[in-house]
């Protein structure tokens, strides 16, 4: 019996030892992120450490006294060596435990669970509208390029990339909930909400996060179907006389898949990790103003258990991306 399965129309034949390269490329991807996730996680322990100041002496006040403050330290285990305080912190995280928050007295699993999914709700909801609309944005630009609609569309996404997201947020606000009263300032949600009253409650976070990321993947989504159109097959599909809107559609677009993966990846690892203006000019509860409320508190564990988060989210969404546009890219998946 042959090795090989039916080939596609006009294309290669699929051979099974394609598998092994493409679990290959899995296995190198994770190992990969593993590398990377515990490097940084001994950055972050290591930042939180040299941090100027004492947790001891900021929880109790400065005129806590020497014993005090030495028994404080033995609670929360500061006395040991950071080498041991570091593995034990390491071996919690593999198994979900992220330790206790020192001023709530919380478990910080707990809360983190809640507060990441208001963040990951946040990013879905601007993924949901940006991703479609600036791959839309970008593949309508190239159609009518060089004509008003391009220009209007490059002028927009310049504008959209040059605005600072706080910026456009207080402005989103001034705009739309103090002057209008459409919406309140402060997104509030909370777990008994319906989703209709949640989307209403994120309608402003999310506005200012889709002007954020849609800039740069329309401009990247453009310039990648412009540099694909430039190719000779293209050039010859015209002369035999392929309309403009089939080039793009059918010949440039399945051609730059790759890199609008890896732009979109970018962006939506931008969306989760970069929210944290978002989330404090909103007032909203997710991991964000989690993050900048335990730093003012020198809540050292909320800080390291987020920054490890956000660490495993970017990493993880880019490791995605690198084997979507293995899969998407013909090149990659059928290499000379």
């Amino acid at each position: 019996m042959s090795s090989s399965l039916a080939p596609p129309s006009g294309g290669r034949p699929v051979t099974s030892s394609r598998l092994p390269g493409l679990v290959g490329l899995c296995l190198r991807s994770l190992a990969t992120a593993v590398g990377l996730l515990l490097a940084a996680s001994v950055l972050i322990f290591a930042g939180t450490q040299v941090l100027p100041g004492d947790v001891a002496t900021a929880m109790l006040g400065q005129s806590a006294t020497p014993s005090a403050v030495a028994a404080i330290r033995a609670e929360l285990g500061l006395d040991q060596p950071a080498i041991l305080r570091y593995l034990s912190w390491l071996a919690g995280v593999l198994h979900g435990d992220f330790g206790t928050s020192y001023t709530t007295r919380q478990n910080i699993a707990g809360v983190v669970g809640q507060r990441l999914g208001n963040t990951l709700f946040l990013a879905g909801v601007t993924a949901a509208i940006a991703v479609p609309l600036s791959i839309a944005l970008g593949v309508v630009a190239v159609q009518w390029r060089g004509g008003l609609v391009d220009r209007l569309i490059t002028a927009s996404t310049r504008a959209a990339i040059a605005l600072p997201e706080f910026f456009v947020g207080y402005l989103l606000i001034a705009v739309f909930a103090l002057n209008l009263g459409w919406f309140d300032s402060s997104a509030t949600v909370y777990p008994a909400m319906s989703i209709g009253a949640r989307l209403w409650a994120i309608a402003l976070p999310v506005a200012t996060l889709v002007l954020a990321v849609a800039g740069h993947m329309t401009s990247m989504t453009r310039a990648a179907l412009l540099n694909v159109l430039s190719a000779p097959y293209v050039e010859m599909a015209q002369i035999k006389g392929v309309s403009t809107r089939a080039l793009v559609w059918r010949h440039a677009l399945p051609n730059v898949l790759g890199p609008i993966i890896h732009v979109v990846a970018v962006n939506l690892a931008y969306l989760v990790v970069g929210v944290v203006v978002i989330e404090v000019i909103f007032v909203y509860p997710g991991m964000g103003q989690y993050l900048v409320d335990s730093v003012a508190k020198r809540d050292v564990p909320v800080v390291q258990a987020s920054a490890v988060i956000f660490a495993a989210i970017y990493v993880g969404i880019n490791g995605l991306a690198d084997l979507a546009a293995h899969l998407a890219n013909p090149r990659l998946r059928h290499p000379r």
